[in-house]
């Protein structure tokens, strides 16, 4: 690895964009195309930020993308191998499935109903090509580095879009990883629900040859029209040798109602940025977190909510369980802008270190330029309660069962805020499993087995 590549990590992504720049933009449809000079004039003034240049404990991001990680520019077809050995589906929740294998989609052949539209945006550039123009890139943030440099390398992603006042069957997305050279996926997705539409999206990450080393770089874009509702679950199952970087970027409009749920189960190094737009008056909204963490996983959440209309209802909480020599922040902002009388916001942060050796930092924001506002926050970092401890194994729970019971009511008003009750169910079950030192593998997936 090169010195100039030590010191800014960007710098070979930018040297392959110029190498494959006729490659990326023959596999891409012109869309994407369209913005990726201004992606490339941000990271050319630009550098991903080292190990104690951001202002509290954060992820080292220009160590993530540091390594030599291949790109799919070519865009092999990695889904033809691995299709029929995949079955990920939340039992008695009949969901559509999808799949992402590396960056590359793959979508089911049948027709959805009402209009609802699953598909790439290879495909959408062709049948339905004004959703992606209207909608492309408007939320996502290019001062975002990581943002800027997926924007700049992206050749596909995912376009799900439910027209005006349809109720949607239930989408799971399932990310996986399965090369045999490290490889880094450059991951989009685009969701969009039109004036009192509703849909529920879960998505998984597996990965499933655990001896490579692997990068996701991830952007999400959500836009949830007057009176929608979208929820939005995000469940990460990789490996130590699995990095995840990604952004999420939901715009809200009046009335709207917007659940995102980012759970962490396993990991190697993930660093998550959430960013609210809540645009719209009395738009409500429900960002949850949740990571379990040992060994040396690194688990990092940003979180940005931004109140720009009056009346509107914000509530975050996410919780962290840290063990052996696990690190966990999270760095939260809540803004409330002038003009915007009657909102309601909350943000939490719970946080428990189950080992001398585990760090956990914490960086809670309010930030109000309005009167009338109900507006709090609240963080913490503990052990578990010894008196209760004490209480269960007087009665006879042994020790150990007695700290994962205890871990486990630690997360039950996190998992109690997902909307979908057969995912609930599961979640405690993988909690479960993972507070036990099992892998957080459903009993049915194929993938991690």
């Amino acid at each position: 690895m090169t010195d100039s590549i030590m010191e800014n990590s960007l710098t070979q992504y930018i040297e392959l964009y110029h190498a494959q720049r006729q490659a990326i933009e023959a596999a891409s449809p012109a869309v994407l195309n369209a913005l990726r000079e201004k992606a490339l004039n941000v990271l050319e003034a630009t550098r991903l930020p080292r190990k104690g240049q951001e202002d509290y404990e954060a992820t080292d991001m220009n160590a993530i993308f540091a390594p030599d990680y291949g790109v799919n520019v070519n865009r092999f077809d990695l889904a033809r191998n691995f299709t029929p050995t995949f079955s990920c589906d939340l039992p008695n929740l009949g969901t559509t499935p999808v799949y992402m294998l590396g960056d590359t989609i793959v979508v089911p052949g049948k027709e959805l109903a009402d209009g609802v539209v699953v598909t790439s945006f290879a495909q959408a550039a062709k049948t339905c090509p004004e959703l992606l123009e209207r909608h492309y890139g408007t939320e996502a943030r290019l001062d975002n580095a990581a943002t800027a440099l997926n924007t700049l390398l992206a050749q596909d992603g995912l376009l799900v879009y439910v027209p005006r006042g349809v109720k949607a069957r239930p989408l799971q997305l399932i990310n996986i990883f399965n090369a045999n050279a490290p490889l880094m996926a450059v991951r989009r997705i685009l969701l969009i629900a039109e004036e009192h539409a509703q849909v529920q999206m879960l998505v998984c990450d597996h990965t499933q040859n655990e001896t490579q080393r692997y990068l996701s770089n991830q952007v999400v874009e959500i836009i949830a029209r007057e009176g929608a509702s979208v929820d939005y679950y995000d469940m990460e199952e990789s490996t130590p040798l699995t990095s995840r970087v990604s952004a999420l970027y939901v715009k809200q409009e009046g009335g709207s109602n917007v659940l995102v749920d980012g759970i962490t189960l396993d990991c190697g190094t993930t660093r998550n940025d959430y960013h609210f737009d809540v645009a719209g008056e009395r738009a409500e909204s429900h960002l949850l977190g949740m990571a379990i963490a040992s060994g040396t996983q690194h688990i990092d959440n940003h979180t940005f909510i931004d109140h720009s209309a009056p009346r509107c209802t914000s509530r975050e909480m996410f919780k962290y369980i840290l063990g052996n020599k696990a690190v966990g922040a999270f760095a939260g902002k809540i803004l409330v802008r002038p003009g915007c009388p009657g909102t309601d916001a909350y943000q939490g942060n719970r946080n428990l270190v189950t080992s001398a050796s585990a760090k956990m930092y914490t960086k809670p924001q309010l930030e109000i330029y309005t009167d009338d506002v109900q507006c709090s926050h609240g963080s913490t970092i503990g052990q578990l309660d010894e008196d209760a401890l004490f209480y269960m194994r007087s009665r006879g729970v042994s020790e150990e069962t007695a700290r994962t019971l205890l871990m486990q009511a630690f997360m039950a008003d996190v998992i109690d805020g997902v909307r979908i009750d057969t995912l609930k169910e599961r979640l405690y079950h993988l909690v479960e499993r993972r507070l036990a030192g099992d892998d957080a593998t459903c009993d049915n997936c194929p993938i991690r087995k």
